[in-house]
Parts: structure tokens; C-alpha cells; sequence
């Protein structure tokens, strides 16, 4: 999951464009000397990097309300500006303002998703409102909005060159969906929308955090059978480090529920872990999420109903790749009876195993990942706990910093110690250099480990992103991820999925290094397309280079034997009835509730009902339920844009298959260079289908998708 600068999380999810830049010059009040040191300018080497170490919640609020009103300045002298609007004085010096505010939205981003606490959270309350009445009045400002429209009207008879006129267009496509064009009293109305919605997604965002953090599974030492141990020895730590010292903690995260599920023999806990994680925001009590999911969606189908739009989901999609609700729905239901058809299949297979080991049960949905695994080992002859010895994080850290060299040309050097300030002593950062000219590109921080306070999940962020504008800038992104840090002195083991997320965060990474934009404006994401390049790196995982060199087992060193991974190459397309139909059911029910009528909705029965009308199996629940469904709630970024995972996913299998087809294999070096050329170096500076076309030669084919899931290919 990409999270870009948390100017570009929280003020763009709220959809206001003007604001939502990740870099821009200083204006003249940075020259001031600030107390508050998240006001500071960023200094020491790399040009200057966020101070990490000396971030406190103390600060955030004044921070935070300087930045918007050092902002507010800026728009002001642009939208007040007596000359006649053009290109420079109005679009350049839009895209050059907020840049205090840019920096102090780093810090926040690091309280809110990586080191929250209820003080903060407090905060993050009285702050949302605030931050939605600045986006109103930049998305509203009627001077502003008029001389952004005199350019753009001026570029459509006399058009620019071609990255000024991608960013009028975008730039003026935005203020236009967020209501630039309406009345006073209708402004006036979908400002307080957007206000309501600000408080809304906070609270929603917040009540899931809360029920990760207090619903803790505790083991006693006979309750342990078929754990690994190395999970064994990582849950009694955390038990420990709770308070309850003796016992095992399973937390209620993905990477503690999910190899609890796979390797328990433990039935009635393995009922309780999996009623606990998918019950998030769904337990009836005062973080409940479900009454403010209605809302939203009122809320949201009213602000657009004043655009003209009968639904969210046709305004939101009309500047993505599907361009409408029906092409991401005509894909999501080209997929969606070969993937519950699987399903069928995988049940009948895990049944077998239960009746043939004499278990007397019905598999159900806490029973799939378990019998799964049984299954696995059974038709391949392959153990996922086998597999987990060969994948450590500091080894497959290495093959990312490979993958990078060979495609890229990128070179990571580790950071020494201290010289670069970090929020946490888990952060490590590594410097990015050009591996022939030894040009200095960027700092890739990685904060890996789940802890209490750090939301779910995994996901990439920018706290500068590349421009050339006012002179050319470096990049410092990082990856996050909740991995079960491990006993001291053993290696930390990861999944093959939790290996392939990995990867996939990675590819985000590398998305923003290899930007080469001139306007800010230019790196914001096609929410249906920024996941392919991420997806599309996943598949280096299993490369023949990266296997033979960087999975070697925690132990004995000892290389994975190539028997082994014949196994792993055969089973590629196990379980994937799972994997499709949990993300699938998740997709849609994204798109239904925002078609639907919300007026009186019953978010559970809804639910219930539209899953039941899809024939959705009961072994299985969606990847996201509704009432913790945060890609959706608790922003607006993935908002009737989640089956943009899968619009990307027929580019990624396409895309690979060009570098099957290639001499060189996924190594090539022609199809990298226009891999980096088309795919990953412009960002946003042209249509995404363009783009794609430029690498590819025509459009992506849905026949590749069915083939990498083992699906029947569609025919004509």
C-alpha cells in the first residue's frame, strides 16, 4: 500500500488538490527562527533531513497551525496578485507553496501511522476540523480558482509543453472536483461536508487502532502445539514486554493472526484469533465503526450529489484508469466465478484432509488457512514453515538492494549510526547513490517491526520527493512493515506472502527514487496504476537470482535446495481461490456501498446481503471487513478505488510476461531500461495507459492474469 507525505494522506484525501503538495520552495517566513523544532529547517547532510530525535507530540498542534497559516499566505499573495495570470506566476507558485507545512506533515505522519499514542490521537481529533477548513479555503478561493481557470482556458487554445500543460490540466481538473465551481451556499455546504468527514475518519481510523491494540490473545505453555519456534519465542517476548511474563501473546495483527491460523492445532483459539482480528470495529461497543460508515456514505453522496453526480463512485473514478464504475466492475466480475469456483475446490481438498486425519468438523473460516497448509503439503510435498527458514529479513533486505542494482542501477549503503536522526531505534537508513556515476539520489529509511502504537499493515511513504523545478531535490522515502521481531540473538523469518509484500513496498520505494518530474504536481499517484509498479516488482522474489543467492537457511547457511524450490515454482498457483476472493469480496462490497442508496443503510446487513447475493463462501471473509476497512474509511484515498489493486494486477501480469518473452529473461537490460524509461520515471507527467502502451506496444490483456492464477483464460 502506498502512503505518500501526510500533506498528500490526509489534505488530498479530503480531495483538495491545491494544498497537497510533497515539495515546493521556501517562502520568505522560512527564513524566521522558530522555537518549536518541527517548524525548524531540516539540516545536517543529504540536504538536510527531518530531525526524527527531537519530534514531540508537544509540538504538533502549534506545528501544525503555522503551517496553515504560513500557507494561507502563500495562496493569498498568488490569488491576490494584480498581474495577469500565466503559468509561472499562478501554477508554478501554487505548486511551490505549503512547503513549511510539507515538513511538518512528515512528523505527523510518523506520530499518526508509526509511533501513535492517546495523546496524540487527542490531538489528531481537535486538529482533523482544522485541516478541513484550510483545504476549504484554498478549494474555495474564488480569486485563486479564477486565475487557475484563465490559464487553463488560455492552454486549451494555446497549449503549453508537455509537463506544464499535464500539470494545468490536473491542477485545474482538481479545484474543479472539489466544488471550485459551485455557488456560495452550496460551497458553503460541501466545505462543512468535508468537515464532518475530516472528524469522521479520524474516529474510524482510531477505533481500529484501538481493538488491534486491546484484543490480546494470551497462551500458556500446552496450548503452543504445531507453533514454530522461533513464533514461539517472539510471542512469549511480546508477552513479556506486556506485562505477562510466562505466557504467549498473539496480537491482533496480520502478522501475529496469520501463521497462528496456519499452525495451530488449538481449534477453540484458533476460533477466538480470527473472531477477534475480523471483528474489528465490529464488537458493539463505543469503537464501533459501523453507525460512522453510514454516515460517510451519506455524507459523501451528498457533497458529490452537489457536483451533479448521482453516485461517489462516478465522480471518483473519472480521472482514474477505468475511467467509470462499470469498467472496474465488468473486471472485477470477469474474475470473480473462476475465483469462488476455486474456493470450491480448495474446501473439497481440505475436507479430505480432515476427514482422512478423523478431525469430524466442517471447515470453516477459521479452519481454511490451517487445512490450507495441509493441503499444500500434501499435493506438493511442501511445509511453508520449511520455506520460512530460508527467508530472512536481512537476507531478503539484500535482495531487494540486488534487484534494485540490476534493474535500476541504484547502490545502498548503510548509514552509519546516528549520523542521520531516526523516530525509533528499529529504523535503519541507507544511502542511494548511482551505482556508475555515484550520483547521489536519496535516503531509504526501513522501519520493519510491528510495535504497540505503529498501525497495521504494511506501506511506503515519501518525506521528499524528487523535483527540478526550483533546482533538483533528493528523495528520501521508507517502507514500514509489522514483521514479528524476533528473540534476541535469532534471525527474524518471514512468510513467502509476507516476503512478496515486502518486495512490493519496495517497488513503491523505487517508484519515488527513480521519479524524474519537474512539478510537484507531477508525482501524485492514478490511484488504479501507482499499485502496478509495486505489484509488478513482486515477481523478482522468485527469480532464479535472487532464490539462489539470498534465501540460504537461518541456521546452517546452506543455500534452498533447488528441490525445494521446484516445489514453491509448482505451488505458485496454489490457493489462490483464497487469496482472489478475499481481496475480490473486499473490492466489491467497496464499489456496492458507494452505488448504493446510503439513505437508512445497515452497514452489517449490507454486507451480509451483498455477499450472499455474490455467492461469496462461507470458509472464508473478505481481507478487509467493512467496520475496519481503512483504505476506504478512514480517508479517502481508496475510496471506490480498491479493485485498483486488480486493474493493476492485469498490468503486472502482462508486464511480466513481456520480460518472459525477453532474451534476458526478468534481467533484461532493453526491458528495464524502458521499464525505468516508461513505467516508473515519469510518475504522473503522462496518461497512464499511454505510458503503458510506450513499454508494452498495446494495451494490457486480461488473459495473462487468468494464466499467473491458474484461471481459465477467457475466450473471444
Amino acid at each position: 500500500m502506498i502512503s505518500k507525505s501526510l500533506k498528500a494522506t490526509v489534505l488530498c484525501s479530503l480531495v483538495l488538490f491545491a494544498s497537497c503538495k510533497e515539495e515546493a520552495k521556501p517562502e520568505e517566513d522560512t527564513a524566521m527562527n522558530y522555537d518549536n523544532v518541527l517548524l525548524q529547517e531540516w539540516t545536517g547532510p543529504f540536504e538536510g533531513v527531518p530531525a526524527f530525535d527531537k519530534m514531540d507530540v508537544s509540538n504538533i498542534k502549534e506545528a501544525i497551525e503555522t503551517g496553515m497559516e504560513l500557507n494561507l499566505k502563500d495562496v493569498d499573495a498568488i490569488a491576490n496578485s494584480t498581474e495577469a495570470p500565466t503559468f509561472e506566476n499562478t501554477i508554478v507558485a501554487l505548486e511551490a507553496s505549503g512547503e513549511k507545512l510539507n515538513d511538518v506533515f512528515t512528523y505527523y505522519g510518523i506520530l499518526s501511522s508509526n509511533m501513535s499514542s492517546p495523546e496524540f490521537r487527542d490531538i489528531q481529533t481537535e486538529l482533523a476540523p482544522k485541516l478541513s477548513d484550510f483545504n476549504s479555503k484554498i478549494s474555495q478561493n474564488e480569486k485563486l480558482f479564477q486565475r487557475i481557470k484563465a490559464v487553463y482556458d488560455a492552454s486549451q487554445k494555446n497549449p503549453l509543453p508537455v509537463d506544464q500543460q499535464r500539470v494545468v490540466d490536473l491542477t485545474y481538473k482538481s479545484f474543479e472536483m472539489s466544488g471550485a465551481n459551485l455557488d456560495a451556499e452550496k460551497k458553503k455546504r460541501y466545505a462543512a461536508i468535508n468537515k464532518e468527514l475530516s472528524s469522521l475518519y479520524t474516529k474510524f481510523s482510531n477505533n481500529v487502532l484501538h481493538d488491534e491494540e486491546n484484543y490480546v490473545t494470551y497462551l500458556n505453555k500446552n496450548q503452543l502445539g504445531g507453533l514454530s519456534e522461533s513464533f514461539i519465542n517472539s510471542a512469549a517476548k511480546i508477552a513479556t514486554d506486556k506485562g505477562e511474563d510466562g505466557k504467549y501473546a498473539i496480537t491482533n495483527t496480520r502478522s501475529s493472526m496469520d501463521p497462528f491460523l496456519t499452525y495451530s492445532t488449538e481449534r477453540d483459539l484458533r476460533k477466538i484469533v480470527w473472531t477477534n482480528y475480523y471483528s474489528r470495529g465490529d464488537n458493539g461497543d463505543e469503537y464501533d465503526n459501523n453507525a460512522l460508515i453510514a454516515e460517510i456514505l451519506k455524507l459523501r453522496k451528498e457533497r458529490v450529489g452537489l457536483l451533479g453526480y448521482d453516485n461517489y463512485a462516478d465522480w471518483r473514478l473519472q480521472n482514474r484508469m477505468a475511467k467509470n464504475p462499470k469498467n472496474a466492475m465488468d473486471l472485477m466480475e470477469a474474475v470473480w466465478p473462476a475465483a469462488i469456483a476455486r474456493v470450491e475446490e480448495e474446501v473439497a481438498d481440505m475436507q479430505a484432509v480432515a476427514d482422512a486425519n478423523g478431525d469430524n468438523i466442517t471447515i470453516e473460516a477459521w479452519d481454511y488457512r490451517y487445512y490450507a497448509e495441509k493441503v499444500r503439503q500434501k499435493k506438493y510435498d511442501l511445509d511453508s514453515d520449511e520455506v520460512k527458514q530460508y527467508l530472512q529479513l536481512d537476507k531478503l533486505t539484500d535482495a531487494l538492494f540486488y534487484t534494485a542494482g540490476r534493474l535500476f542501477n541504484y547502490k545502498f549503503t548503510p548509514v552509519e549510526d546516528g549520523k542521520v536522526p531516526v523516530f525509533h531505534e528499529d529504523v535503519h537508513v541507507w544511502e542511494v547513490t548511482d551505482k556508475d556515476s555515484g550520483k547521489h539520489i536519496g535516503l531509504w529509511y526501513l522501519d520493519p517491526f510491528s510495535r504497540q502504537g505503529k498501525r497495521s499493515g504494511a506501506w511506503a511513504t515519501t518525506y521528499r520527493s524528487y523535483t527540478s523545478f526550483e533546482g533538483e531535490t533528493n528523495v528520501l522515502a521508507s517502507n514500514n512493515s509489522n514483521f514479528v521481531k524476533a528473540a534476541p540473538g535469532e534471525a527474524v523469518l518471514v512468510s513467502w506472502d509476507d516476503a512478496t509484500t515486502f518486495f512490493h513496498e519496495f517497488g513503491h520505494a523505487l517508484h519515488f527514487f527513480s521519479s524524474n518530474v519537474k512539478y510537484p504536481t507531477l508525482n501524485s499517484g492514478v490511484r488504479d496504476y501507482t499499485e502496478f509498479q509495486s505489484q509488478l516488482l513482486e515477481r523478482w522474489l522468485s527469480t532464479d537470482e535472487v532464490i539462489n543467492q539470498f534465501l540460504v537457511h537461518n541456521k546452517t547457511g546452506e543455500p534452498i535446495p533447488a528441490a525445494l524450490v521446484e516445489k514453491i515454482k509448482k505451488a505458485s498457483t496454489f490457493n489462490q481461490g483464497f487469496g482472489t476472493t478475499e481481496y475480490l469480496a473486499s473490492a466489491l462490497i467497496d464499489m456496492k456501498l458507494h452505488l448504493a442508496d446510503p439513505t437508512d443503510i445497515d452497514i452489517d446487513k449490507f454486507e451480509r446481503e451483498t455477499l450472499a447475493e455474490l455467492n461469496m463462501p462461507n470458509e472464508l471473509p473478505m481481507r478487509h471487513r467493512t467496520p475496519h476497512f481503512g483504505h476506504v474509511f478512514s480517508g479517502e484515498g481508496y475510496a471506490t478505488a480498491y479493485y485498483g489493486y486488480m486493474w493493476a494486477d492485469v498490468l503486472t501480469s502482462d508486464a511480466s510476461e513481456a520480460f518472459k518473452e525477453a532474451p534476458g529473461g526478468f534481467y533484461d537490460e532493453d526491458v528495464a531500461a524502458k521499464l525505468v524509461k516508461y513505467l516508473f520515471a515519469p510518475r504522473n507527467s503522462m496518461d497512464p495507459a499511454e505510458a503503458y502502451r510506450l513499454f508494452r506496444g498495446r494495451d494490457a490483456k486480461i488473459e495473462a492474469l487468468m494464466r499467473d492464477r491458474g484461471f481459465p483464460v477467457p475466450t473471444e
